[in-house]
Order: C-alpha cells, then sequence, then structure tokens
C-alpha cells in the first residue's frame, strides 16, 4: 500500500493559526452551538499572510455544501460552468464531486461554515445536487452576501465572527421553519465518516430502510447516490492522512478500504487529478486547510 511521507509544504505560507508537526497551516475552527448542530457542521477562520502579489495554486475538495465569506484575497476557481473570479463576499460552494482547482493572490481570510446533508431539503431550498461542483453567491439561497460581511467587524476576533455568523444563521433557520434534516440523511452521513468502506446494502440495513429508500434519499440530499458518496469519503480520509491532519491511528484502517495500492492508486488519481505520490510532494496548503475542518467530524 501507500507509504506515507512527510507532505509538501508552501514556504511563503504564515497562516496565523498555526502549523501541524508536519508544517501544515491550521485554521480556526469548532462544532456550531448546539441548536445549530441538526443543519451545521463545523465553522472556520483562516487567516494567512502572503506577499502582495504571490499566488497559491491549490484546489478544494468537498462532500459538503458550505458558505464562505471571503474577506481578502483574490481568488479563482475552475467549476463546473467554467473559471470564476471573486473577492470580498458571501458564496455558497456545493459539494464537489472531485478536486476544485483554485487559487489566491495575496493574503487572505475566509469564514465559514459546513452545511449538513440534507438542510436544504429539510429547509425548502433549492437541492444540493442543482449547485454540485459550483460556486454561486450566497444571494441565490439564503442570506444576501452584504448580510455577512456587516455581520463581520473587521477587528474582532476569529470567535466573535463565528459567533456572528452563528447568530446570522439562527435567523435564517427560524425564518425558513426550522425542519431538521431527515434522520435517513443523518444516519448516513455519520456511516460515510466513520466506516465509508461499507457496502451500500449494508448501510442502508444500518439506516433502517431498504436500499432503493436510501438511494433516493442520499441521491436528493448529498447530491450523488450512496455509492459515489462513500467513494469519495474513502478518498477524502486518505488526502487527509496523506496531508498529516487525520488521527495517525487511522492511518491502517484508511489504507486498508482499498484492495490493494493499484486499487488506491486508480480511484484516487480520478478523484484528485494525481496519484497519491503527487498528492504528497506537491504543496496543498487550502486544501489541507479544508481537511483539517472535515476530520473533526461534525458530533465532536
Amino acid at each position: 500500500m501507500q507509504r506515507r511521507n512527510r507532505p509538501a509544504v508552501d514556504p511563503s505560507i504564515a497562516p496565523q493559526q498555526g502549523i501541524t508537526r508536519d508544517g501544515q497551516p491550521l485554521s480556526y475552527n469548532r462544532a456550531p452551538a448546539p441548536d445549530l448542530a441538526p443543519w451545521l457542521g463545523r465553522l472556520y477562520v483562516t487567516k494567512v499572510d502572503l506577499p502582495k502579489d504571490y499566488t497559491v495554486s491549490c484546489g478544494l475538495f468537498s462532500d459538503t455544501a458550505c458558505v464562505r465569506v471571503q474577506m481578502a484575497g483574490d481568488w479563482t476557481a475552475e467549476t463546473v460552468d467554467g473559471p470564476i473570479t471573486t473577492q470580498g463576499g458571501a458564496f455558497y460552494f456545493g459539494p464537489h464531486s472531485r478536486r476544485m482547482p483554485i487559487s489566491v493572490t495575496g493574503s487572505f481570510v475566509s469564514v465559514g461554515y459546513i452545511i449538513r446533508p440534507g438542510t436544504g431539503t429539510a429547509l425548502k431550498l433549492a437541492r444540493v445536487g442543482e449547485f454540485l461542483d459550483k460556486i454561486v453567491p450566497t444571494d441565490v439561497l439564503t442570506a444576501p452576501s452584504d448580510d455577512f460581511l456587516q455581520a463581520l467587524e473587521p477587528d474582532a476576533t476569529p470567535e466573535e465572527w463565528l459567533q456572528s455568523i452563528e447568530g446570522l444563521v439562527r435567523q435564517q433557520v427560524e425564518r425558513l421553519g426550522g425542519a431538521a434534516p431527515d434522520p435517513v440523511t443523518a444516519r448516513f452521513e455519520e456511516i460515510s465518516l466513520r466506516d465509508p468502506g461499507i457496502s451500500v446494502s449494508d448501510a442502508a440495513a444500518e439506516c433502517g430502510v431498504d436500499r432503493r429508500k436510501l438511494e433516493r434519499v442520499v441521491s436528493r440530499d448529498f447530491g450523488l447516490p450512496p455509492k459515489q458518496v462513500l467513494r469519495r469519503a474513502r478518498a477524502l480520509d486518505m488526502a487527509s492522512h496523506l496531508r498529516g491532519v487525520a488521527d495517525a491511528r487511522e492511518g491502517d484502517e484508511i489504507a486498508l478500504r482499498y484492495y490493494d495500492e493499484s486499487h488506491l492508486i486508480h480511484e484516487f488519481t480520478e478523484l484528485f487529478g494525481m496519484s497519491p505520490r503527487q498528492f504528497v510532494t506537491r504543496p496543498q496548503p487550502i486544501l489541507t486547510l479544508a481537511l483539517e475542518s472535515r476530520q473533526a467530524r461534525p458530533w465532536e
């Protein structure tokens, strides 16, 4: 199986939240307030100092939708609709079917939160599958971008920013009726993070439904069929292990989810656009930050 080497680091990155033991950048992230836990996963703040004209070319790969408030930095992303450029504003990032190339020029500040699967369905918003591999202004779904920007005082602390975001989301949830996601969706989310090597039939049994219902619910609330959701989760766990942000004790278990090294290389390359070895040898600062937040489970 793939042997994990020390991941490459971009020496120009100066993250204000520190680095891992392998030199990877860290963000400030935490679980949501208990009353928001049915709809939100982790919340995060990332501040990175870079030379003004320096561009970091990286990528994003997330298994959930996410709202990101870009407070600084010039961002470019290769979406399914083509390249887009964003600066200050709040944007809804749909979940990814594969790694999305993304770059940022200059120092950047990003504040955001993960949206748990099924939230859109429960709150009667557009289905998440309509936004797979896309980025749109938050105006399309929830609150105007300006509402997010006005809620974040420039001189506030990261924790104060997150509390302000939670206050805004709390108002949105109440206005949209406050229904919780489907219990089948919530259960499958937990399974996909805990044991993505499980078969779809066994996952359906664990969710207490037949396979056909699971296929229907997951496709609706994740934007992909269960088999693809589990396949993506395996790859993201492996990427987290390779970047040094997964629990070191889980390394062998993550590797055993693949039949052999050729299976790992094939699936990883198809989803990330590079082999595991290339993934380790190239700096991946933005993606590492996203993986770090993902590895802190939403219920922890």
